[in-house]
C-alpha cells in the first residue's frame, strides 16, 4: 500500500513539474513575443501594398505622389520609419500579398465590402467614393442598369464586380466582362475613346479624370457610399491596426487629411486651357510683380521669357510660396533633389527658383538626340519636366516599337498615354506613370505662352524695354520658342 502510495506521489508531482514546465514556456513565449508594431518599428520600415493609379501611387518629374502613398508615407513618417511601396499589377494579386512578406498592409483606394470581411481586417475610414456607370458623352445616356446596350467592361475582383453581382440578383439578364489587367483611369480612356460602352469606377477616379478624359461621363450612381479603408491580413495580432486608426483619428481631427484632399482634389479642373477667366485675372493682378523677373530671367538664358512665364503659371499660378503635398515648392515648384542638382539653396525665393527651374529644363532638353529639333525639342523638355526624363524616353520606346517616330512630338504624345496601362508599362524600364498629364501639362504651356504673348501684343510691351537697361548693344541668341 505504501508502494502504490509512492508511486502516486511521484506521477503526481512529475504531472506538476510538466505543468510548471509548461505555464513557464508559454509565459517566455508570450513575453518574447514581438508584436506587428514592434517589428515594423523594428525594421525601420513600412512596407505598402498598392496598384500603380493617379489617385494611389505614381512617380513623375516630382518624384514620388499618389494620395495613398502620401497618406501612408504620413503615418510611417508618424512612426518614425521609412515607408516602402511595392506594387502589384493586379487587384486579385494585391489582395493575395496583404500580410505576407511584400507587404504590411495595402492601400489602394479600397472598399469594405462584405467579400472582403471574411478575409481582412479594415481601418478606420478615411474617404467615400460611390460606384458610377460610365458612359461616353454623345451616346445615349442610360438612365439604369437595365437600359445598357453594348458591351460593359470592369476590374477583375474589384468592388465594382461585387457591385454587379449584387444587382445582377435583381436583373438576371445583367452581363458584363472582366479584366485582370486593368487600370481605372484606363477604363475611363477606353470609355472616353469609345473602344468599350461603358465601364464602373469610382466617384474618386472620375472626378480625378474628367479634366482628361472630358467624354467620359457619369450616368448614374450603382451604389451608395462605400468607404475607402487599409486593409491588414486577418491572422495579424492588431497592434499595427490599432496603430493606423490612432493615426488616422489624429489626421482626421487635426484637419491635415482635409488639406491634403484639398490640395489634391479640390482643383482637378486647375489643368483645363479653358480657365482663361482665371488666368487673365492673375495677368493682370500678379503678372506685374514677376514680368521684369522673367524678361531678366530669358535674358540670362536666351529663351522666351513667355515660355517661361507659362511654366511657372502651370508650376505655381505665379506664387513663390506654393507647396504640393509632396513637398516640391517654389515659383517652379522643385524638389529638394532639383533643387540641389541646379544649385538652389532657397527655393522660396523666386529668382533662385526660376533660374533653377529653367536651368533644369534646359537640362533636360540637351539630354535629348542632337537629331531632335524645335518645336519637337522643346515640347519634350517640358514633358519631362512634368513627368521625368525617363518615363519620356519609355513613351519614345513604345513610339518606336509602333513604328512611329520617336522624335516627333505628335508621335510621342499619343504613346505617353499608354504608360497608365499595364500592358505596356510593364514592358519598359520605368513602369507605370500617368501619361496623360504630361500631354495636358505640354497643351496647357502652349496654350498659357499663347494667351502671354497675346496679351503682350495687346499692351504693346514688345519693345526695346525687352533689352535690359546698359545693353543696347546686346545680340541675342536664338532663343527656345515653341
Amino acid at each position: 500500500m505504501h508502494q502504490v502510495s509512492e508511486r502516486v506521489r511521484i506521477v503526481r508531482n512529475r504531472i506538476m513539474l510538466g505543468c510548471i514546465a509548461f505555464l513557464f514556456a508559454v509565459y517566455i513565449s508570450d513575453s518574447t513575443r514581438i508584436s506587428d508594431l514592434d517589428k515594423v518599428i523594428a525594421k525601420g520600415q513600412l512596407a505598402m501594398l498598392t496598384v500603380p493609379g493617379a489617385t494611389t501611387y505614381f512617380e513623375d518629374g516630382h518624384g514620388k505622389n499618389g494620395f495613398e502613398y502620401l497618406l501612408a508615407k504620413a503615418f510611417a513618417d508618424s512612426l518614425g520609419v521609412k515607408l516602402a511601396v511595392r506594387t502589384k499589377s493586379t487587384l486579385p494579386g494585391l489582395l493575395l500579398s496583404v500580410g505576407g512578406p511584400q507587404g504590411d498592409f495595402a492601400a489602394a483606394n479600397l472598399v469594405n465590402t462584405s467579400d472582403r470581411d471574411k478575409s481582412f481586417r479594415f481601418s478606420i475610414p478615411y474617404h467615400q467614393v460611390v460606384q458610377q456607370l460610365i458612359y461616353r458623352a454623345g451616346n445615349k445616356r442610360p438612365k439604369s442598369i437595365a437600359e445598357l446596350e453594348g458591351d460593359l467592361v470592369v476590374i477583375a475582383g474589384s468592388s465594382h464586380s461585387e457591385q454587379l453581382q449584387q444587382l445582377r440578383k435583381n436583373l438576371p439578364s445583367l452581363d458584363w466582362t472582366e479584366e485582370n489587367d486593368a487600370e481605372m483611369s484606363e477604363m475611363i480612356r477606353r470609355v472616353h475613346d469609345g473602344e468599350i460602352s461603358y465601364t464602373v469606377a469610382d466617384s474618386l477616379a472620375h472626378i480625378t479624370s474628367r479634366h482628361i478624359y472630358p467624354n467620359a461621363r457619369k450616368a448614374f450612381d450603382i451604389s451608395p457610399p462605400q468607404s475607402i479603408v487599409w486593409t491588414f491580413p486577418a491572422h495579424s495580432d492588431g497592434t499595427l491596426l490599432k496603430s493606423a486608426n490612432q493615426f488616422l483619428k489624429q489626421y482626421i481631427e487635426s484637419g491635415q487629411l482635409a488639406s491634403l484632399k484639398q490640395q489634391l482634389f479640390a482643383h482637378t479642373t486647375k489643368f483645363s486651357a479653358g480657365d482663361s477667366q482665371h488666368l487673365g485675372k492673375l495677368v493682370a493682378n500678379r503678372l506685374p510683380k514677376f514680368e521684369p523677373l522673367f524678361r531678366e530671367t530669358a535674358h540670362k538664358f536666351a529663351v522666351d521669357w513667355h515660355l517661361i512665364a507659362a511654366i511657372a503659371y502651370q508650376e505655381s499660378h505665379w506664387n513663390p510660396r506654393a507647396k504640393s503635398p509632396t513637398g516640391v515648392r517654389g515659383l517652379m515648384m522643385l524638389t529638394l533633389d532639383t533643387a540641389k542638382e541646379m544649385n538652389v539653396d532657397n527655393r522660396l525665393d523666386p529668382i533662385q527658383s526660376l533660374e533653377g527651374g529653367v536651368a533644369y529644363f534646359l537640362k533636360l532638353r540637351s539630354r535629348l538626340p542632337k537629331r531632335i529639333t524645335d518645336p519637337d525639342r522643346t515640347l519634350m523638355a517640358l514633358a519631362a519636366y512634368n513627368v521625368g526624363f525617363g518615363h519620356l524616353e519609355d513613351a519614345r520606346i513604345l513610339t518606336a516599337r509602333n513604328k512611329k517616330n520617336p522624335d516627333l512630338w505628335s508621335h510621342v504624345r499619343d504613346h505617353l498615354p499608354l504608360l497608365s496601362n499595364q500592358k505596356y508599362y510593364s514592358t519598359v524600364k520605368r513602369g507605370y506613370a500617368r501619361g496623360n498629364e504630361p500631354v495636358l501639362y505640354v497643351d496647357n504651356i502652349q496654350y498659357y505662352q499663347s494667351y502671354l504673348q497675346l496679351h503682350s501684343l495687346s499692351q504693346q510691351s514688345i519693345d526695346k524695354t525687352e533689352v535690359p537697361e546698359g545693353a543696347a548693344d546686346w545680340e541675342p541668341k536664338t532663343p527656345h520658342t515653341l
